[in-house]
């Protein structure tokens, strides 16, 4: 994922102010804000439901949110080019992606201190953790490949060839497989838990340019967010597409909650896509969410069913310039919810 500092979208600073209400009617609506501040983009923002931690990467550090106060408890640093945290609960660790100095740090979870850096691949981006091995991935973004770390030992056990640009990833832990976008392909790659290997390379048509990944596992399906403004609906076993639906422009994030088997798809347009798996081949449009534009990183709380966004303030553009710069201390997380959680 590009770190977010701001999107060609973000121009106009009537647009800057986030909607408590949907574009359609549906069961999700703006809770509240979590004001950050200090200055620098962003990128992923993970959570660990069951310590109630919301990890949040910004300027040069991973900033750490008690879910439950939803309010800054810490920070992770050293850090350079960090583009996100995944956190690994049982083992009380985390691994950040380091793209500026191509490492992975090895993060104390209790301490919020790196205890050890690894060599990846040029520039790490995207990252997982994938419990039936108790393994780290990082998805080198100009590597074009993924490294894979052993969580307990901090060692470098594979690197994955990939063949294109990877973007978000997705484990199945019982199927024994990690999924991957390759965004300049248009494809999504399976790699073999146990033998590192790609087994499988699936063209993602009618979607195009791949970024955002999530998966239903009960149901082995993958939620694919296309920048040709679709999100793809692909069996997990088949690489067959199973359906689509529209979403707005700019997708980042998606998110899949199995508590409500709503699938989220987050754009730079300042929309989230929020869909229902109504079955395995079936996926409907319940809501399109109204964000604040420019918030296109998102995560999910499987608990709470809770959606969180990053988000800034950005001022105009100078004469001659693209981008606007973010207002001082301006950072901040979006939190949206549902009153009661909808049916499954």
């Amino acid at each position: 994922m590009k770190r977010n500092y701001l999107s060609a979208l973000g121009t106009a600073l009537a647009c800057f102010t986030a909607v408590a209400v949907s574009a359609a009617e549906g069961p999700y609506h703006f809770l509240k804000e979590i004001p950050v501040g200090t200055d620098g983009g962003w990128d992923y923002l993970s959570v660990d439901s069951a310590a109630r931690r919301l990890y949040v990467s910004h300027g040069t550090q991973v900033v750490v949110i008690d879910l439950d106060k939803e309010s800054v408890v810490g920070e992770i640093t050293n850090t350079p080019g960090v583009h996100g945290l995944a956190p690994a609960p049982e083992l009380g660790r985390g691994m950040t992606s380091n793209g500026r100095e191509n490492k992975a740090g090895i993060v104390d979870l209790k301490t919020l201190q790196t205890l050890s850096k690894v060599e990846t691949g040029p520039n790490p981006d995207g990252m997982l953790y994938e419990p039936g091995q108790q393994e780290f991935y990082t998805f080198n973004g100009r590597g074009q490949s993924a490294t894979v770390i052993d969580a307990k030992s901090a060692t470098v056990v594979a690197t994955v060839t990939l063949g294109g640009r990877p973007e978000f990833a997705a484990a199945d832990p019982g199927a024994g497989r990690v999924y991957d976008n390759l965004e300049d392909k248009s494809e999504v790659v399976a790699i073999d838990t146990k033998t590192h290997a790609v087994v499988n390379r699936w063209p993602i048509a009618p979607g195009e340019e791949a970024s955002g990944l999530a998966i239903d596992t009960a149901n082995h399906r993958l939620f694919v967010g296309c920048h040709n403004n679709l999100m793809v609906m692909m069996d997990s076993s088949s690489g067959k597409v199973a359906g689509t639906v529209s979403i707005g422009q700019g997708v980042d994030a998606n998110a899949f909650d199995p508590g409500t088997r709503l699938a989220f798809a987050s754009c730079g347009d300042g929309t989230v896509t929020i869909a229902h798996e109504d079955s395995p081949d079936k996926l409907t449009v319940v809501q399109t969410l109204a964000t604040q534009r420019g918030s296109r990183t998102m995560t999910l709380d499987p608990k709470t069913h809770k959606i969180y966004l990053a988000a800034g303030k950005f001022e105009a553009p100078a004469e001659g310039q693209r981008r606007g710069r973010m207002a001082a201390g301006s950072f901040k997380i979006l939190v949206y919810g549902m009153d009661t959680p909808a049916a499954p």
